[in-house]
């Protein structure tokens, strides 16, 4: 047997090698005349005469050692759309790891894909995956603020077979659905190609090797040529939706029956305009912004500041990557029932924009404090504006400006200000942002949340420094914001505090031998004043993580901390451990629990923790899933009896007939118990909430969809005797996407 340490010189080398003829010359990318027909066969003669790459190298958890299986990616285009096709050869095609899912839920599964540097400047990319049946994955990359999102969703063609040797996966991405500069002559893009092969460990196959000493991912793309001259069309898509419900409701369950129950229905406009292939805009006339799917659940019990949930509407995904800062100054979701709206992003040079504006028919605010946060609404609407630039300099650097205005009556949020990334070199970067505000709540508003009259303003600030090498890394962080500072179109939930933080953190990469493939060690301090210079929090952290097989990960820490809460400084001490682990293809277990100190909220006393969250995501076969996700909570006080105990359960239960159609069934269920004589104001000793969801799902493509659906929800609690009636929906929503 040829010994590991050879084999890996003999790789690095071919590798070596591979990369010194692709820069001798650049791999370009084929025209073709004749039709593809997308089915997961590779049947068409055009593929014969594709750019043919091997994914040859392991980067993870091999580094850069030569691929244990054989992948082949072909590619060329046809000036309308760009075509890729993998050969993915498996030694044993019985375990393959390929279900029927909805988008953008396959990462469990083997899949391949590319990632696109359009512009070629490192900055930005475009990732489009696929399973062995076709279920499809797409995001953005985005390299200067280190964040990669898959709520962007593209319109284009895949398909994929299982076959005796392996799987194939054919992809067909129309040139209108990506953004590239116009150039006089042919495209030089950036690209990697990629292969997840999960098995015992989830090994990644790639055409390029990956230095773990470098802090940037697109920098290590090979090159290719193409599209010489390329007119990708009059990019334009009109989706006409048409929305209709009927729902029934009450405010005072158990007293008053549900009422309502009229039938509406209406009809909405978006369209999309790719101006030029770098520059997008998008109009939505009278839209549906509703959401569909419902809201992963999260315990309401004993917490300080609102709790966050993610946009899932399409029009506010698209480009949303262009306006992320440092601070969350921008949250879409703030938008929460617009009349119309209209949006602008894209590049120019080195220069990237996004704008949007929308005339709101419900103003929501969340209001930030030090020790917590209030959520309200105002009367009557208001018109939200948000505006970012950035410009790119050197290697994944760039300066930004951000402005939003959110303005009504008797109300207005201004926010401005600058923000920096500065990658100085492979190993060093900096991270900087400062923001004012300018804000009036109605006079109601002040009074009843303590917020001062008139017109306020506010400061917000953050520094950030980071060092990444392969075995090492650290951070050093600033981040300042003053009690009057605010973020209505964002998500800013704490104001008046002042944190510093420093960390640092050892990596351990194991060999192929190794029983396990990675280790790592970090620790971090932080301290935080509010704006009179009183102590908030000061916090030491450790932590232990070790991935092994099974794609097991086992986290184990520990902190503890001083924290201020009604002028009382409590000492916490908490340890915790994180898992999870993959046994078998489609069966996911995870497991959180924490045990320590923690502080009664509503009580302000300090009480003894046991918070257990486990989830499971089981594929029971190609068609059916399973999605269990639970928390547990009992807090005790110091001198035993128990102050409540709180159950959360989020069930899901999906049918998937293709990749394009599912069924699914939700339930939520949330428990709380409470000892009555323990809390200070006047409690429920038990509250019951049930939430139900069934809802029917088909997805040509992102935007041409139709979905039928029946949700209600229940409540209990010492007024009622049984669980309760409170609303009742049903909901249809029908989109096209037509370009014409």
């Amino acid at each position: 047997m040829i010994p590991r340490a050879i084999r890996v010189v003999a790789g690095m080398c071919l590798i070596a090698a591979a990369h010194s003829s692709l820069a001798a010359a650049m791999p370009e990318l084929p025209n073709i005349q004749s039709a593809v027909d997308i089915n997961g066969e590779l049947s068409e003669i055009a593929w014969r005469d594709a750019l043919k790459i091997s994914l040859n190298v392991e980067t993870s958890p091999g580094e850069n050692i030569p691929a244990k299986v054989q992948t082949t990616a072909y590619l060329m285009e046809d000036g309308e759309y760009l075509y890729v096709a993998f050969d993915a050869r498996d030694p044993n095609p019985d375990a393959i790891r390929a279900f029927l899912r909805d988008r953008d839920s396959a990462y469990a599964d083997d899949f391949v894909g590319v990632v696109l540097d359009t512009f070629g400047d490192e900055r930005r990319a475009f990732e489009f995956f696929a399973n062995p049946l076709g279920a499809q994955m797409d995001l953005t990359n985005d390299d200067v603020n280190r964040n990669e999102d898959d709520s962007w969703n593209a319109i284009w063609d895949s398909a994929g077979k299982i076959n005796a040797q392996g799987f194939v996966v054919e992809m067909a991405i129309p040139l209108n659905q990506l953004r590239f500069p116009r150039v006089n002559g042919k495209q030089t893009w950036g690209i990697d190609v990629l292969r997840f092969y999960p098995r015992a460990t989830r090994i990644r196959l790639s055409n390029n090797p990956l230095d773990r000493a470098l802090n940037c991912y697109l920098c290590q793309f090979t090159r290719i040529q193409g599209l010489e001259n390329v007119e990708p069309g009059r990019d334009l898509e009109i989706v006409p939706t048409i929305t209709a419900s009927q729902n029934e409701l009450t405010d005072d369950p158990g007293i008053v029956p549900l009422s309502g129950g009229d039938f509406d229905a209406q009809a909405g406009l978006t369209l999309r305009w790719g101006i030029t292939p770098d520059i997008t805009a998008n109009l939505a006339i009278n839209p549906d912004f509703s959401q569909v799917e419902a809201d992963v659940a999260q315990l309401e019990v004993n917490n300080q500041f609102a709790l966050f949930f993610p946009e899932s509407r399409p029009f506010f995904l698209e480009g949303m990557d262009f306006f992320n800062s440092p601070i969350q100054a921008v949250f879409t979701r703030t938008v929460a029932d617009p009349s119309v709206g209209v949006k602008i992003s894209g590049r120019r040079g080195d220069n990237t924009f996004g704008f949007y504006a929308a005339e709101d028919d419900v103003t929501n605010l969340l209001i930030p404090g030090t020790f917590g946060s209030d959520s309200e609404s105002i009367d009557g609407g208001n018109n939200a504006v948000v505006g970012r630039y950035s410009r790119s300099f050197g290697a994944a650097s760039s300066l930004g400006a951000l402005a939003t205005v959110r303005s009504g009556d008797d109300y207005h949020n201004y926010v401005g200000g600058l923000d920096s990334r500065w990658r100085i070199n492979d190993q060093h970067s900096i991270e900087a942002q400062v923001l004012f505000s300018d804000t009036e709540y109605p006079a109601e508003i002040a009074d009843e949340f303590a917020q001062p009259l008139g017109r306020f303003s506010g400061f917000a600030g953050e520094f950030r420094y980071e060092y990444e090498t392969r075995n090492w890394f650290a951070n050093a962080q600033m981040r300042k914001i003053d009690s009057g500072f605010r973020a209505d179109s964002g998500f800013v939930r704490r104001s008046n505090f002042e944190k510093q933080e420093i960390g640092a953190g050892r990596l351990w990469h194991g060999d192929e031998d190794d029983w396990f493939t990675r280790i790592r060690l970090s620790g971090n301090w932080d301290i935080t004043h509010d704006d009179q210079g009183r102590l908030l929090e000061r916090e030491l952290e450790a932590f232990f993580t070790i991935n092994g097989a099974m794609q097991s990960e086992l986290l184990i820490g520990g902190l503890t901390r001083d924290v201020l809460f009604d002028d009382i400084l409590f000492d916490e001490k908490k340890v915790f451990l994180s898992g999870q682990i993959r046994p078998i293809g489609g069966l996911t277990i995870s497991l959180f629990a924490r045990v320590g100190d923690q502080i009664d909220f509503e009580n302000s006393v300090l009480g003894d923790e046991v918070l257990i969250e486990p989830s499971v995501a089981w594929n029971i076969n190609q068609h059916l899933l399973l999605r269990l996700q639970s928390a547990f909570v009992r807090l005790d006080s110091k001198d035993g009896p128990n102050i409540f105990d709180a159950q959360l359960h989020d069930v899901r239960l999906t049918w998937q007939f293709s990749v394009r159609s599912f069924i699914r069934l939700t339930t939520q269920f949330q428990d709380v118990q409470r000892n009555t004589e323990l809390f200070i104001d006047e409690v429920d000793a038990r509250s019951k909430d049930v939430g139900r969801q069934l809802l029917y799902s088909y997805k040509l493509n992102p935007q041409t969809v139709f979905f039928l659906g029946y949700s209600d929800q229940h409540v209990d609690d010492d007024s009622l005797s049984s669980l309760t009636t409170t609303d009742r929906t049903f909901f249809m929503k029908i989109g096209y996407a037509w370009s014409p």
